[in-house]
């Protein structure tokens, strides 16, 4: 019996033959080394299902502690002051999933420590580097998270909001903070899982002194372990193969880009070179009938040139049609060189005619 392949083997089977088919020059594979390799990795993740988690955020909202939270030990740099993450940092997350063998847990630094072209780049290395985002919030969205946020939208992530430090509001506040930020998300991301957690609280305790102090206390993060454990369960495999397609689709864009870059020059050298022998045979040749067949002869050498170089084939139809063209076009041409010389033919009369009455003016 022959059982029909899921959504993701039949996507990881294509993707797989799509690669194996691909023919690429040697410059093509210089040019694009990166991008190569870069779908490469991730069709060897899919193939061996090894899924990758990213933080996403401001500076300060607690990614890594976030991260450390899940792990449930101090694994990335926490620090009081802002900003400790400068590198993407990641470790493996021993939480068992079913049907995936591993989980990478991905920690970038803060998306509004850098310029905007850069902020631009880093959302697009994350979009390369990550099966599923989280995207890390610590109160209302600002206009730099509604344009990260955007940016990761518009390239088809799978992403979940966490509003963390919650526990600085009360209940009803943070119904309010959620009810607010659900207004402010792009209308095609309305239904992005929103969860209020707090990676890292802290409470209140009265030293020996009577002095009050603010100390750590343990991690209030269920509701985003709950969720991360059931959507890679139920969605893990599907995340691997919409990131196998992103990728997919990014490194053949940039190689179509490409060769239509080096088609376009290719293609302008031999239009000026064909363009400088059509005028030369038709300045050359006073006799009309040569210049039609020379120039049809002429405009159809150039095209099969140009065929040759963007990779097409006139057969049949497409031929026909094409000559006939041709056709038309170098016989309106020859009519206007025509019309231009029985134009000159009749003004040289008239100026003989007139020579007399105007001294040979």
């Amino acid at each position: 019996m022959i059982y029909p392949l899921s959504t993701t083997e039949l996507c990881k089977l294509l993707i797989t033959q799509w690669r194996e088919s691909l023919v690429l020059t040697n410059l093509e594979k210089s040019q694009l080394k990166h991008e190569l390799s870069s779908l490469d990795k991730q069709i060897d993740r899919l193939s061996n299902k090894k899924l990758r988690v990213s933080v996403f955020g401001r500076v300060g909202v607690g990614k890594s502690s976030l991260l450390n939270a899940l792990l449930n030990k101090n694994t990335f740099i926490t620090d009081i002051a802002h900003g400790s993450t400068r590198n993407s940092q990641s470790t493996l997350w021993n939480q068992p999933i079913e049907k995936l063998t591993s989980i990478e847990l991905i920690d970038t630094p803060g998306i509004d420590e850098i310029d905007k072209g850069r902020r631009i780049e880093q959302t697009s290395d994350i979009c390369y580097k990550s099966d599923l985002i989280l995207f890390v919030i610590d109160g209302d969205l600002t206009s730099i998270e509604l344009e990260a946020l955007q940016s990761l939208i518009h390239n088809g992530k799978p992403i979940c909001l966490i509003l963390n430090r919650c526990d600085q509001w009360q209940s009803s506040e943070i119904k309010q903070l959620q009810t607010s930020i659900r207004k402010r998300l792009p209308l095609q991301s309305k239904n992005l899982p929103l969860i209020a957690i707090s990676a890292a609280p802290r409470k209140s305790q009265v030293l020996p002194t009577g002095q009050v102090r603010s100390v750590p206390s343990s991690p209030r993060i269920q509701p985003l372990r709950v969720l991360l454990k059931n959507l890679l369960k139920e969605q893990g495999e599907f995340f691997l193969s919409l990131n196998s397609l992103y990728a997919a689709d990014n490194f053949y864009t940039c190689l179509k880009e490409g060769r239509l870059k080096r088609g376009k020059l290719a293609a302008q050298g031999v239009i000026g070179k064909f363009a400088a022998l059509k005028a030369s045979g038709v300045a050359a040749c006073p006799i009309l009938m040569i210049d039609l067949t020379a120039g049809l002869a002429c405009d159809t050498a150039l095209v099969i040139e140009l065929s040759k170089i963007y990779g097409l084939q006139l057969r049949g139809p497409a031929a026909r049609e094409l000559l006939k063209r041709l056709s038309l076009y170098n016989i309106l041409l020859g009519g206007a060189q025509f019309s231009i010389q029985f134009c000159l033919s009749i003004l040289r009369h008239i100026l003989l005619i007139a020579s007399p009455f105007t001294g040979g003016l």
